[in-house]
């Protein structure tokens, strides 16, 4: 964002926190703020992750880390963000590709997300950023058979590339809920995000599904920017809480995790905000979130 955006964007604000409350509809005029990175493509077919239960029995279960980077999807032809837009790669990184379905996360390391984020949604590439990147696959989207029998195909396929960063994530066979957890906190110590788990079982299928499982210690989730509400005492004359909306249509106020910069300048109505939360409420809202960050348009 430029600097003459940011500071349209914090004027506007200024002024429109002036009230207790103003809605989506109230930004109608004022298309610096209320621009909304929604773009009209077909979001890939993948399979999508729910929640680990502790109901749940590990040893059903391949068990990986959840990499913190950007989830790419190879259609044999084009490498694609989850949402269907193209990603623009370079030409010697897509040609080593095989001409066969790959799902997975562009990643360089832990904790290095938002490094990634930008060297892969530049229009035109810089090859020393996709030198360090590393194309992490944990599965073969609409292959027949069962998990554990794509993950034993995986290997030899990405290995005949002939590319060292061209990779399989490592799958564990899952052990019990007591060796689950000692995993998981191993994992955070050592700076990871969190546990994949998929059952082994499970034939490829898309959209949400039951089978393939994330494990954190706090859960978090996304939701879309639809108002701002001002702030008080310290926070006057600055966002005080973003109104989301979730997926479901339930809406609720997200007040903290916010640094004073993301407070002058918030996300933009539309936009997408990632955010952990505790449990939950009788009626679904998220209980005690705290803000992460904004999730990059796609």
């Amino acid at each position: 964002m430029n600097n003459d955006l940011v500071r349209r964007q914090a004027a506007t604000l200024a002024c429109l926190l002036g009230s207790s409350f103003f809605p989506l509809a109230s930004l109608a005029a004022v298309p610096e703020v209320a621009h909304a990175d929604i773009r009209p493509s077909a979001p890939a077919a993948l399979m999508l992750a729910t929640h680990w239960q502790d109901s749940l029995d590990p040893s059903e279960f391949l068990v990986s880390e959840k990499l913190d980077g950007v989830r790419a999807f190879w259609d044999g032809h084009t490498l694609r963000f989850r949402s269907g837009r193209s990603i623009a790669a370079p030409a010697w990184f897509t040609a080593a590709l095989p001409r066969t379905a790959l799902d997975g996360e562009l990643w360089t390391g832990r904790g290095q997300f938002d490094k990634v984020s930008a060297a892969v949604r530049r229009k035109v590439p810089v090859d020393a950023e996709w030198h360090e990147l590393k194309y992490q696959i944990f599965d073969l989207p609409g292959q027949a058979g069962s998990f554990a029998e794509r993950v034993a195909r995986m290997g030899p396929l990405l290995k005949a590339s002939g590319v060292p960063w061209l990779q399989a994530v490592v799958q564990e066979q899952g052990s019990d809920r007591a060796g689950l957890q000692r995993q998981l906190t191993q994992l955070v110590a050592e700076g990871g995000e969190g546990l994949v788990l998929h059952r082994s079982e499970a034939p490829w299928q898309a959209g949400r599904s039951d089978a393939l499982r994330k494990l954190k210690p706090l859960p978090d989730e996304d939701a879309r920017v639809v108002a701002y509400q001002p702030g008080k005492g310290r926070h006057v004359g600055l966002m005080g809480a973003l109104q989301l909306e979730t997926p479901s249509g339930k809406r609720f106020f997200l007040g903290t995790g916010f640094t004073d910069a993301q407070r002058e300048v918030p996300p933009t109505i539309g936009s997408v905000v990632t955010y952990r939360y505790r449990d939950r409420t009788p009626n679904g809202v998220p209980r005690f979130a705290s803000f992460l960050r904004v999730r990059p348009a796609e």
